[in-house]
C-alpha cells in the first residue's frame, strides 16, 4: 500500500499590507486635545489679565505671574495630552493576529503621534490668532504696570549705553564752555543749557560718574541758573546722580527679573512637553487596552 505524499504551498504573506497607523483616531484625538488647549489656554489668559492692573500697587508680582504661567502650561498640557491620547487608544480597531506586546507599541505610538500633532497645531494656533487677539491687551495693561519712573529710568539706561549718539556733541561742549558760566551770553535760552546738562549727565551715567570738570562746571552752571551757593549746588547735583543711580539699578533688576522668569516659564514650558507626550502616549495605551477588553467581553457574551 503506497501513500502519494503531496505537498501544500500556502502563499501567505509574511507581513500586512495595511498601515499600523490609524489616522482616523490620531486626527479625533489631536482635535480633542487642540479644543481642550484652546478653552484652557483663554481661561488662563483671562484669569491672567485680572491679576493686572494699570493702578499701582493692584498688579500681582512679576514672580507671581510666572508661576501662575507655568502652572498654567502644565495643566494646559497634561489635560489635554491625557484626554486626546485616551481616544486615540478608545476609538482605534482592534488590530487582529498581532502579540499584546506589538498592540501596546502601536497603541502608545498612536498617543505619542496624537499629542505631536496637537502642539503642532496648538502652537501654530497661538502664533497668529490668539497671540493677535491675547497679545494687544495683555501688552496694553503690561504697560500699564509700574511707575512711569521705571520705564523711563530704563529709556534713560538704554540711551545712555548708546553712547556714540552723545559723545560728538558732549565733546563739543566741553570745548565751548564759558570760563564763568555766570558770564554766559545772555540769548542762551533754558533749552539750550538742559540740552547741554542732560549731555553732561548722560556722560557720567555711562562712566559711572562725573569728572571733576564736569562737576565743577555743572555745580557753577546750577548756582548761576538756580542762585544757589556752589556748596547748595553740588548738594543738589549729588542727589539728582544718587536718583539717577537708583532708577537705573532698579532698571536693571526688572529686566533681569523679567529674563527669569522668561527662562523660567521656558523651561517649565519644555518639561511640561515632555511629561505631557509620556502622559499621551500611556493614556492611548490604557485606552486602546479598555476597547480590546471591552470587545473581548461582548464577543463572550454573545456565544
Amino acid at each position: 500500500m503506497s501513500y502519494a505524499s503531496s505537498t501544500v504551498v500556502t502563499d501567505a504573506p509574511l507581513e500586512s499590507s495595511a498601515s499600523a497607523v490609524s489616522w482616523g483616531p490620531i486626527i479625533a484625538g489631536t482635535l480633542a486635545a487642540t479644543a481642550i488647549s484652546l478653552i484652557f489656554i483663554l481661561v488662563g489668559s483671562g484669569l491672567g489679565l485680572t491679576m493686572v492692573s494699570p493702578w499701582s500697587g493692584e498688579s500681582a508680582s512679576l514672580t507671581t505671574l510666572g508661576a501662575t504661567a507655568a502652572v498654567s502650561l502644565i495643566v494646559v498640557q497634561w489635560v489635554s495630552a491625557a484626554l486626546g491620547g485616551y481616544l486615540t487608544g478608545r476609538l482605534r480597531a482592534k488590530w487582529v493576529g498581532v502579540h499584546t506586546y506589538e498592540v501596546f507599541f502601536r497603541d502608545t505610538a498612536h498617543g505619542f503621534l496624537a499629542w505631536a500633532l496637537a502642539t503642532v497645531v496648538v502652537a501654530g494656533l497661538l502664533g497668529s490668532t490668539l497671540s493677535s487677539v491675547l497679545g494687544a491687551g495683555t501688552q496694553a495693561a503690561a504697560s500699564a504696570v509700574g511707575a512711569a519712573g521705571t520705564a523711563g529710568a530704563a529709556a534713560t539706561a538704554s540711551a545712555a549705553d548708546n553712547r556714540s549718539d552723545f559723545s560728538p556733541v558732549y565733546f563739543t561742549d566741553a570745548l565751548l564752555r564759558p570760563s564763568n558760566p555766570a558770564a554766559a551770553p545772555a540769548n542762551q535760552s533754558n533749552e539750550a543749557v538742559s540740552a547741554e546738562v542732560s549731555r553732561v549727565l548722560v556722560n557720567g551715567i555711562v562712566d559711572g560718574k562725573l569728572s571733576a570738570d564736569d562737576q565743577t562746571y555743572l555745580q557753577q552752571v546750577v548756582a548761576s541758573r538756580t542762585g544757589l551757593s556752589e556748596a547748595d549746588a553740588k548738594a543738589r547735583i549729588d542727589a539728582v546722580l544718587t536718583r539717577i543711580n537708583e532708577a537705573k539699578t532698579a532698571a536693571q533688576k526688572a529686566a533681569d527679573d523679567a529674563r527669569k522668569t522668561a527662562s523660567a516659564i521656558a523651561l517649565f514650558g519644555a518639561l511640561s512637553l515632555f511629561v505631557g507626550a509620556f502622559i499621551a502616549s500611556v493614556a492611548a495605551a490604557i485606552g486602546g487596552r479598555q476597547r480590546d477588553e471591552d470587545e473581548e467581553r461582548m464577543a463572550l457574551l454573545q456565544r
